[in-house]
């Protein structure tokens, strides 16, 4: 009982759009994360930063959906395999690997315990534009864009491209490189990105800190409830 009336009491400080996408079970974002994560977006607003808004690595399409129905004007463009996660590499830790043997041992968990685990779902792009569908959001491949498949075969930037956010959500040190060195030299000046997982895995932190020591531009405003990275 207890457990439901503290629930209960963080669902009220959230937005409308984040308190369905939290009840709905459709993120695995914490109450924490969302707040600071709409926080993000006003004070883009408030700023009037040009760009887009960009999601990388969605699961059920939660934070992905408050993205887009908070972009106005902007575009929004999310990537994901929409199935089975890539393994960790050499520069992830143990207990990583242990978690993805977890995960392909078709042992994990669902969205605060839920039975269902995302990953297992074969249709999981349909379900996801579904999701989008049900908050008024037609995924057209234009304003809003789903992209399927490998960050290194998707995620394409051209010269025309400006980046307002864009929320890294992939977990292992390899992919969340490849997302920072590659949305970095479009994101616009004053422009955040958000690296959801810095304080859950090593190798996550471990490719932040990096990027952060080879790019003096960028610079981390705050590491919790997750690392949010600015462009100078």
């Amino acid at each position: 009982m207890l457990k439901k009336l503290v629930t209960a009491a963080k669902l009220q400080f959230l937005d409308p759009v984040s308190r369905r996408v939290k009840t709905e079970k459709l993120t695995y974002l914490s109450h924490s994360k969302l707040r600071s994560l709409n926080a993000c977006l006003k004070e883009l607003e408030a700023r009037d930063v040009v760009g887009d808004f960009f999601d990388l690595g969605i699961a059920l399409g939660g934070s992905s959906i408050i993205l887009a129905k908070a972009k106005g004007t902007r575009r929004f463009s999310g990537y994901d395999v929409f199935g089975m996660i890539p393994p960790p590499g050499d520069a992830d830790a143990a207990d990583t690997h242990e978690r993805y043997k977890v995960i392909t041992g078709g042992r994990s968990k669902g969205i605060d315990g839920d039975v269902y685990y995302y990953g297992y779902d074969a249709q999981l792009y349909d379900r996801v534009v579904a999701n989008f569908a049900s908050f008024d959001l037609d995924v057209d491949g234009e304003d809003i864009s789903l992209h399927k498949g490998l960050f290194e075969d998707t995620l394409k930037l051209s010269d025309d491209d400006r980046v307002a956010l864009v929320h890294i959500d992939c977990d292992w040190h390899d992919p969340v490189q490849f997302c920072l060195q590659t949305v970095a030299p479009y994101l616009s000046k004053g422009g955040l990105i958000i690296v959801d997982d810095y304080n859950d895995y090593e190798g996550c932190r471990k490719a932040t800190n990096e990027f952060l020591a080879t790019n003096p531009s960028f610079r981390l405003r705050r590491s919790r409830p997750h690392a949010i990275i600015e462009r100078a």
